[in-house]
C-alpha cells in the first residue's frame, strides 16, 4: 500500500510548491502550470492505479478552486488562502468593536463596509497625508457617496413599522384600494 500514498503524497507537494510560488510568476503562468499537473495526476488516476479514487477526488477539488484561485498573484498583498482573508477581517472586526464598545459588530459596518473596511486595511499599512486622501476621481467619488446613501434609505424604509404601524398599514391600503383605471 505504500507506493500509492508516495504518489499521493508527492502529487500534493508539487501542487503546494506551484502554489506557492516562490518564483513571483503571474496567476495565468501559476494556473497553466498547476493544470499541466492536474492532467499529468488525471492521467496517473486513468493507469487503474489503487490510488484512483483518490487522485480523481483531488483533480475534482483542485478544478472547483480554479476560478478564484490565482487572484492572490496579480494583486500585491491579497492574502493566498481563505484563512488568512478570514484572519484579516476578523482582525478588522475585532479593532471595530474594540474601537465603539461593542460585543457585535456595529451596523455602520453593514451600511458602509465597502469603504469602511477598505480605509480600516489601507491604514494599517501606511500613514496618508491629508493631500493623499482627496478624491482624485470625483465622479466615481459621487457615484460611491450615492451607493451608500442608496442602503441608508433602504435601511430606513425597514425601520417604517416599527415606528409607526398604523401609518405604514394605512399607506399600503391606500395602495391596494386605489383603483387600477381612473373612473
Amino acid at each position: 500500500m505504500w507506493p500509492p500514498v508516495k504518489i499521493g503524497f508527492d502529487l500534493v507537494h508539487r501542487a503546494a510548491g506551484i502554489l506557492k510560488n516562490p518564483d513571483a510568476l503571474a496567476g495565468p503562468v501559476v494556473a497553466d502550470r498547476l493544470q499541466s499537473l492536474i492532467h499529468d495526476a488525471g492521467g496517473e488516476a486513468a493507469d487503474g492505479r489503487k490510488l484512483k479514487a483518490g487522485i480523481e477526488h483531488f483533480v475534482k477539488v483542485t478544478e472547483s478552486y480554479r476560478p478564484g484561485l490565482f487572484h492572490c498573484y496579480d494583486v500585491a498583498d491579497l492574502p493566498r488562502t481563505n484563512n488568512a482573508l478570514e484572519q484579516l477581517f476578523g482582525s478588522t472586526r475585532h479593532h471595530e468593536r474594540r474601537c465603539t464598545g461593542r460585543k457585535v459588530a456595529s451596523p455602520s459596518v453593514v451600511l458602509r463596509g465597502s469603504v469602511r473596511v477598505v480605509a480600516g486595511l489601507g491604514t494599517r499599512a501606511r500613514t496618508y497625508r491629508g493631500e493623499e486622501l482627496a478624491p482624485g476621481r470625483i465622479e466615481r467619488w459621487r457615484t460611491v457617496r450615492i451607493q451608500l446613501e442608496r442602503r441608508r434609505q433602504t435601511r430606513v424604509l425597514r425601520q417604517r413599522f416599527r415606528r409607526n404601524p398604523v401609518a405604514y398599514l394605512q399607506e399600503l391600503e391606500d395602495v391596494l384600494v386605489k383603483p387600477a383605471l381612473p373612473t
